[in-house]
């Protein structure tokens, strides 16, 4: 694991700074960032994401880290990924989502048992970054679709934007050697839409009132949808009134895709669930078994798989800026390229929309289960 074997591999910018830190860790390779925001006002790292390194550093053993004097440059010796039981404290710059995501590309590939409580804010309606819904209904399902299967997430207080005051449990009992090989070719119909609108420290009719716009949307789909409330009180409900909802659309075979959203100061509960309830509809128009949110997590697998080829079906709208930098740091670390082959060519009407990413895994095995 150490740096005197290996050579350093090298990215500049802050773009996918977590996934770039969490592939290092998974292939036990040092990697230099440099030019973190070099020409913002405010230069270097944030403290978001200095707090995800101090996280990186408390599960794993022997990492080391070096920033540099203007915080614009990071080396990252990982260690090996050893879990236990800790405590984060998330700054309220970022929801607890945005530190919880990179920690299930390392639980499952780890020494002992990943037990985190994370506090801070369980959404922010200024960030993408994924709500802790978003997470346990559709990130937490494809890890079972990796052979990843005892993973749960449990929120203990709910925190809004600005002050946060939420608590969430993180915990993986599922450690696996590397992930099973998947192939997702099918294009899965919808069986139901569910969801959840929560509140806290408002009026539980601000929950209804996204409920019953969502649905009016939604009605026209013609499946089964059902929206619970959630609302959050007293000690539990964190530091700050707001409200949020998440909706998921269940398709067969067990694949899900979703959609979520945050009340903003001053916006309105009936233009929240409408907003969302289209943006979910839009999402399943521009997916196929996958959605934008979990493709990330997908090639991360498919790639430290078993030595077999690995296939995905996407749509043609998912291949943006954003994949295609996951393809080439994912490239840049594990040497592996992907292989996308046009459905335009297929004899079945219809397929021009998709393309199918083939990827061969590296028969990655944990260091920690070497050791173990």
């Amino acid at each position: 694991m150490s740096s005197s074997k290996t050579s350093m591999v090298t990215f500049e910018g802050h773009r996918n700074l977590r996934l770039r830190l969490v592939l290092a860790t998974l292939a036990g390779i040092p990697i230099k960032i440099s030019k973190i925001r070099s020409n913002d006002m405010n230069p270097g790292l944030k403290d978001y994401e200095i707090s995800f390194l101090r996280l990186l550093e408390a599960v794993t053993n022997d990492s080391r880290i070096e920033i540099s004097y203007t915080g614009t440059s990071v080396i990252f010796r990982p260690g090996i990924i050893i879990g236990g039981q800790l405590t984060h404290n998330c700054p309220v710059s970022k929801p607890v989502g945005y530190f919880i995501e990179p920690m299930l590309y390392l639980a499952p590939f780890s020494k002992k048992k990943f037990s985190i409580v994370f506090k801070g804010l369980t959404a922010s309606d200024k960030t993408r970054d994924a709500g802790v819904e978003s997470i346990k209904w559709g990130l937490l399902p494809i890890m079972e679709k990796f052979g990843v299967r005892e993973v749960s997430l449990h929120i203990l207080k709910r925190g809004s934007p600005p002050l946060g005051g939420g608590e969430v449990h993180l915990l993986c009992n599922s450690l696996i050697p590397q992930p099973i090989t998947m192939h997702a070719l099918e294009n899965p119909k919808i069986s139901a839409i569910r969801g959840v609108a929560y509140c806290t420290r408002v009026s539980p009719s601000m929950v209804n009132r996204i409920i019953d716009s969502a649905r009016n949307v939604l009605r026209p789909t013609g499946v089964e949808v059902n929206i619970t409330a959630d609302v959050w009180r007293g000690e539990n409900s964190g530091k700050s009134p707001g409200f949020g909802v998440t909706l998921v659309a269940e398709l067969k075979k067990g694949w899900r895709i979703l959609a979520e959203g945050v009340g903003s100061p001053g916006s309105l509960p009936e233009d929240l669930g409408e907003r969302v309830a289209y943006e979910l509809l839009e999402e399943l128009s521009k997916s196929v078994a996958v959605g934008r949110n979990q493709l990330q997590l997908c090639l991360a697998f498919m790639t430290i798989g078993k030595e077999d080829i690995g296939r995905l079906k996407v749509h043609k709208d998912q291949i943006d800026d954003n994949f295609i930098h996951i393809l080439r740091d994912i490239k840049q670390v594990f040497g592996t390229e992907a292989f996308l082959k046009d459905g335009a060519n297929e004899p079945i009407p219809g397929e021009e929309d998709f393309m199918t990413v083939s990827l061969k895994g590296i028969g990655f095995t944990s260091a920690s289960k070497k050791i173990a």
